[in-house]
C-alpha cells in the first residue's frame, strides 16, 4: 500500500513539475483527471447544499472541520481514490490528535454521510471505504451529571432568588427539559400562559432551528418553569424571551452555555453544567414511572421505533399531570422542598 502510494506521489510530481511533454493533457492531478467522481471538498459542497437548509450552524462547522482533518491526513482526493488503508490511517491520525472515542466516531459518521450522498445523487458505482472501520469505545467520554435533587432545590431557589434574566432561562430550562439552544432561542409568543395549561410551543425559527424533527413539540409548564415564564412575559421585551442572546441573525447558544455554566460552579460544589438539567429531567421522569413514551415526548428525543410516530402522541393535559408528579414546591420564604 505504501509502495502503491509513493509511485502514486512522485507520478504526480513528474507529470506536473518536470514534463512538458504531458502538460498538455493533464490540467489537474492525474489522479483526478483518471477519476469521474467528485473531490472529497466537492462532495462536502453538495452535502452542505442538501441538507444545510434549516441546520444549526454547529452543523455545517462540525462538517466543514471534520473534512478538513482529511484533507490534512490524506489531502483532497476524489472519493473513490481513497483505499481502506486511508481510513484505518485517518482513524489513527484522529488518535494521535487526542481525539475521544466518541469524537472519532462523529467524524467517520459525517464522513461516510458526505461519500454516501455523493454517490447516491451522481449514482456512482464505487464502494465507500470508510464504512465497516472498526472504532473502538475507549470509555474516554465524559458524561454529564444529572441535575437532581438537592442540587436542583439549590439552583432553582438562586433563580428565585435573584430574579433575573439568565435565572429565568435556567429556571425554564429546570422543569421543562428543554435544550438550552431551544430555550434560548424563544419568542415571547411562543409561550401561552391564557390556555387552560400553560405550555411553551418549541418549534423552529429562523434565527434557531431545532435539531430533530422530533424536536418539535408542545411541553406544559409547571413549577419554576411556569414561575419562570410568567416572569419573562410580564417583562418588556423585544420579541424575544433572552434579547441578549439573540441580538445577532442565531442564537448565541455558545454565550448562554459559557456564562450559564460559570454561574452553576458558584451555586453547587459539584462540577454540573447547564445541559444536566435535562439529563435530571429524564432520570425524575423515570422516578415517577412516566411512560417511556412520554419521556421521550415531553423532552423531544429522537424516536426509538416506527410505532412511536403513529398517532398524535400524548395529550397536553397526560404530560401536565406527569410534570406535576416531579416538580418541587415551593414552601414558605421561597425555600423549595421535594413534594
Amino acid at each position: 500500500m505504501l509502495a502503491a502510494r509513493l509511485d502514486e506521489y512522485w507520478l504526480d510530481l513528474r507529470l506536473r513539475n518536470s514534463s512538458p511533454l504531458f502538460q498538455d493533457k493533464f490540467l489537474e492531478s492525474p489522479i483526478k483527471a483518471l477519476s469521474s467522481a467528485p473531490l472529497l471538498s466537492e462532495a462536502k459542497q453538495l452535502y452542505l447544499d442538501l441538507k444545510a437548509s434549516g441546520r444549526s450552524k454547529v452543523f455545517v462547522q462540525s462538517t466543514e472541520r471534520t473534512v478538513s482533518y482529511l484533507i490534512q491526513c490524506h489531502g483532497d482526493r476524489p472519493i473513490d481514490a481513497y483505499i481502506g488503508g486511508d481510513a484505518s490511517a485517518f482513524r489513527s491520525w484522529l488518535i494521535d490528535k487526542g481525539q475521544s472515542s466518541s469524537s472519532v466516531k462523529r467524524a467517520f459518521s459525517i464522513i461516510k454521510a458526505i461519500i454516501n450522498l455523493a454517490i447516491s445523487e451522481l449514482g456512482l458505482e464505487i464502494r465507500n471505504v470508510f464504512t465497516g472501520i472498526y472504532l473502538p469505545n475507549a470509555g474516554d467520554s465524559k458524561k454529564r451529571a444529572a441535575i437532581t435533587g438537592t442540587n436542583l432545590a439549590l439552583i432553582q431557589q438562586a433563580c428565585e432568588s435573584l430574579d433575573d434574566e439568565m435565572r429565568w432561562l435556567v429556571a425554564l430550562l429546570s422543569d421543562t427539559g428543554m435544550r438550552l439552544g431551544e430555550g434560548a432561542g424563544l419568542l415571547v409568543e411562543d409561550i401561552d400562559l391564557e390556555a387552560e395549561i400553560p405550555h411553551v410551543s418549541i418549534k423552529p425559527h429562523e434565527h434557531r432551528p431545532l435539531k430533530t424533527s422530533s424536536s418539535k413539540r408542545t411541553v406544559p409548564l409547571v413549577g419554576a418553569s411556569l414561575w419562570a415564564a410568567q416572569r419573562i412575559v410580564s417583562s418588556e421585551q423585544s420579541g424575544f424571551c433572552f434579547p441578549r442572546y439573540n441580538r445577532q441573525s442565531t442564537t448565541s447558544t455558545n454565550s448562554a452555555s459559557a456564562a450559564l455554566n460559570k454561574w452553576l460552579k458558584s451555586v453547587c460544589r459539584e462540577q454540573l453544567v447547564i445541559h444536566g438539567l435535562r439529563h435530571g429531567m429524564r432520570d425524575r421522569l423515570r422516578a415517577v414511572e412516566a411512560p417511556l413514551e412520554m419521556i421521550d415526548q415531553i423532552g423531544g428525543w429522537s424516536l426509538k421505533s416506527v410505532g412511536q410516530g403513529y398517532g398524535d402522541g400524548y395529550s397536553l393535559n397526560h404530560c401536565h399531570i406527569w410534570l406535576e408528579k416531579i416538580v418541587l414546591s415551593t414552601a414558605s420564604g421561597g425555600c423549595l422542598a421535594q413534594t
